[in-house]
């Protein structure tokens, strides 16, 4: 598969459930902290939106967990973004364990900029930026 934007990570042992396996919560985390990335590395800074008044939020997530990551393992997250609507983006986002290539999860993360009134309103330029593909 090709991705827009790749992140490297590798589990630590307190994001390690009584079962030994990454608990389920943890792995929002890993998909909030790779799109924040690709935002930086877009030239978005997520933190200077919401200083200006600019907020992006996510409106829906869809996870599908297909196998379970353990202490020490070492996986990418692959992204590609694409636009839903004239108002919504998603984010298509795969964690794949290096050791085997095996699918760890699927998800989809449908989100939107809400201004200063709290309305729907994506930035003028933002989606251009976010839009450019660089193979990774």
């Amino acid at each position: 598969m090709s991705y827009q934007y790749r992140l490297d990570f590798k589990v630590r042992d307190y994001e390690c459930d009584l079962q030994g396996i990454v608990n389920n919560a943890v792995y929002q985390n890993y998909l909030e902290h790779c799109r924040h990335e690709f935002l930086l590395a877009r030239g978005v800074d997520f933190a200077a939106l919401a200083r200006e008044g600019i907020n992006l939020v996510v409106v829906r997530a869809e996870l599908d967990y297909t196998r379970s990551l353990t202490s020490q393992d070492e996986f990418y997250i692959g992204l590609n973004f694409s636009m839903l609507d004239r108002i919504r983006f998603v984010f298509e986002q795969s964690v794949i364990r290096q050791s085997d290539n095996a699918l760890c999860l699927d998800a989809k993360i449908i989100a939107t900029a809400l201004n200063q009134r709290g309305r729907a309103s994506i930035p003028e330029g933002l989606i251009a930026q976010l839009s450019h593909r660089q193979e990774q």
